[in-house]
């Protein structure tokens, strides 16, 4: 290991010579900063070069640099400090590629930075697959496989290693520029200030960044903060979940957002979205959710006793199996012409599954269409809970709410069931009527299809009162008040708008017996964008959301996406505002509401009452949207409530937070297409 370290210093050398010194000093097609709590992050593009260093602020601080390329990435974290450790970026990344100690090249940045710190001991370093850095950050550990050690010099600290499998691997260089090393660690002069160059590279093959020209149309809104979130995490590849946690392959990020996103879309864009999911679906025409590639990949073979680095999917997401049709669907048939949609789904796509070759659009899509009608048929046979669409055996989630605590411990999600399923068999009778998959249609499978429209009935009118709650005021308003006073919030304005009337919601999921989780949630906003509901339920699951927390879900500062005060302690101690998917403001789902809510209002069957609670809904919800600008573009967001009102706090900030937000986020970037009313956005095909 420390042969191999010193041969990628002798290549980290180079850098002040030739090609090396001459890229990095070249313009970077996309730079930006922005500053989250107690992280100063930088993002930076150019060519091979794609990289999001972060710097830690704090009694813990850290470096971090991770690169879409192979979702690699290099982190340091230091001893806990006594006095906060506060940065500053003297000069910001700057792409370049060098070459390791065997000549092979390597793509990464240089940057400058100055910590005022006394002293900096090195707790630890991981060089590897940014899961590894994941899960050294939550848990303090990663395979023992992937670790490198420091090389000392007299002015700094080097760590390097080549990849696993004997490909080029990662450097990670300190040049103490203020300062000196000293027993591992990093002592600072008089002044009390360390200033350092950082040089942080991968070799791991580079993605295809999309241009601007062929991302975004004209109707996208003029938002520089989410146009570069968008442009960072966009490839001909594939688009990535969110920097720096997850710079990867995720199929219910990329659908959700090539939807939401499509009226911002040109269709370079949305086609290398549904290509990414296509080229991984399984034989059975499985959605895969997650990809775990490079060295990630290459340790999960080792251990199954398998060679190679091919990649390995995830499969055991359930929600995303049935966003693809639909999502498919508005493209297809509500925005492109049939000449262009059928020049789509005739075009070959490479197989992204380990098995090589290509595959035919049309034929892709026809084998997720398959599956999703062979899933629905029991329960339209028979529409019994027991036959909903479950989470798969020993896993505790299945759809976007993917932490432990994610649906209370249910195990039929309300989102996969009322909305997904038949929404995706809707697409599939749609599709089939307009005949752009007839190409690709055996005679079984027309006639599975056939089935599609009746079974999408029963779906759309039988699956959703299974989740119905109902708690008449009595009883709801002593649980109402008791969760507000645990929370130190006011509890009045939400029972005002209650009144005397019944809480009544769609339950977050059935458990394991059929019976309702009763969390009130943000997942009522699917159905706006992908169903129909009728006026009455319009009336009382928008207005379940849209009641004021703690009785329902909107607070100055943002939709809540669960609100626990029904569930009993038990839940309400795993839903709190420091949870993943607790009492915590998501981003793009705001935008979904936001995007629900317009959709419905384009309807023209709604009574004037409920298309006027509709609008105030949507001002109402603009407002909060507006109110937290600022954080619009990360993952999540906390609050607090002090001096009397609802206050932004960046998640992860908190000693009790659970995890960090990424700064850059896919699906955060949707406003771009989502945008308050009277904005422009490309009309749909009706």
């Amino acid at each position: 290991m420390r042969t191999a370290a010193r041969r990628l210093l002798v290549g980290a050398l180079l850098l002040g010579s030739g090609a090396a010194a001459q890229e990095a000093g070249r313009r970077p097609e996309l730079a930006y900063q922005l500053t989250e709590g107690q992280n100063i992050n930088v993002f930076v593009r150019k060519g091979p070069s794609a990289a999001h260093m972060l710097l830690r602020n704090g009694s813990d601080p850290r470096i971090l640099v991770a690169f879409p390329a192979g979702n690699s990435g290099v982190g340091l974290w230091f001893q806990p400090v006594a006095a906060p450790a506060t940065w500053t970026l003297d000069a910001p990344p700057q792409p370049l590629t060098l070459e390791d100690g065997k000549g092979r090249p390597l793509h990464g940045v240089r940057a400058v930075a100055t910590v005022a710190a006394p002293r900096l001991q090195v707790k630890e370093a991981v060089l590897s697959n940014v899961r590894y850095l994941r899960d050294y950050q939550a848990i303090a550990k990663y395979p023992p496989e992937v670790a490198a050690k420091a090389v000392a010099s007299a002015d700094g600290l080097t760590w390097a290693r080549d990849r696993l499998d004997g490909a080029p691997g990662y450097l990670l260089r300190l040049r103490v520029l203020e300062g000196r090393v000293e027993d591992g660690a990093i002592v600072a002069p008089t002044n009390g200030r360390i200033r350092l160059e950082i040089i942080a590279a991968t070799g791991d093959p580079p993605l295809t960044g999309l241009a601007e020209g062929e991302l975004l149309n004209e109707r996208a809104a003029p938002n520089p903060a989410a146009r570069n979130a968008l442009r960072f995490l966009s490839y001909r590849e594939k688009f990535l979940a969110g920097s720096w946690r997850f710079n990867t392959y995720f199929g219910r990020d990329t659908l959700m957002s090539v939807r939401l996103l499509m009226p911002a879309l040109r269709p370079a864009a949305i086609e290398a979205g549904l290509n990414s999911v296509l080229a991984r679906l399984n034989a059975a025409g499985e959605v895969a959710h997650e990809e775990g590639i490079g060295e990630f990949a290459i340790m999960e073979r080792r251990r199954a006793s398998e060679r190679g680095n091919a990649p390995d999917l995830d499969y055991f997401m359930v929600d995303d199996d049935y966003m693809l049709a639909p999502v498919a669907a508005s493209y297809l048939l509500d925005r492109s012409p049939r000449e262009q949609a059928r020049a789509y789904l005739a075009r070959s796509i490479p197989s992204e599954t380990g098995q090589g070759g290509t595959v035919r659009v049309g034929e892709a899509m026809v084998r997720n269409l398959r599956f999703v009608v062979a899933q629905a048929q029991p329960f339209a046979d028979r529409p019994e809970w027991s036959r909903l669409i479950a989470f798969k055996p020993g896993r505790p989630a299945g759809q976007w709410r993917d932490s432990h605590e994610g649906v209370g411990g249910g195990r039929y999600a309300y989102d996969v069931n009322a909305v997904f399923v038949p929404a995706a068999l809707d697409a599939a009778r749609r599709m089939l009527a307009a005949g752009l998959l007839d190409p690709y249609l055996t005679d079984a499978d027309r006639a599975a299809l056939g089935q599609a429209a009746s079974a999408a009935q029963v779906w759309r009118t039988r699956a959703p009162a299974l989740f119905r709650v109902s708690h008449p005021a009595a009883a709801a308003t002593p649980a109402i008040r008791g969760y507000a006073r645990t929370l130190g919030v006011p509890a009045e304005p939400g029972l005002q708008a209650l009144g005397r009337g019944p809480l009544t919601f769609h339950a977050i999921a059935l458990d394991e017996r059929g019976r309702p989780v009763p969390i009130i949630h943000s997942d009522e906003s699917f159905d706006l964008l992908f169903g129909e509901p009728s006026a009455a339920d319009l009336d009382t699951y928008v207005g379940a959301m849209m009641r004021p927390f703690p009785a329902g879900l909107m607070t100055p500062i943002g939709l809540l996406v669960a609100n626990p005060a029904l569930a009993g302690d038990a839940l309400q101690a795993q839903f709190t505002p420091a949870q993943y998917h607790g009492a915590v403001v998501w981003s793009w789902q705001q935008a979904l509401l936001a995007a629900g809510l317009e959709r419905q209002l384009e309807r023209r069957d709604l009574p004037a009452a409920t298309r006027a609670r509709l609008e105030r809904a949507q001002a109402e919800l603009w407002r909060a949207i507006e109110s937290a600008r600022a954080v619009a573009n990360s993952e999540l967001w906390s609050w607090a409530y002090a001096q009397g009102r609802y206050q932004v706090v960046p998640f992860g900030a908190g000693r009790k937070d659970v995890d960090e937000s990424n700064a850059a986020q896919l699906w955060s970037t949707v406003y771009l297409a989502v945008q308050p009313p009277g904005a422009t956005t490309l009309p749909e095909k009706r």
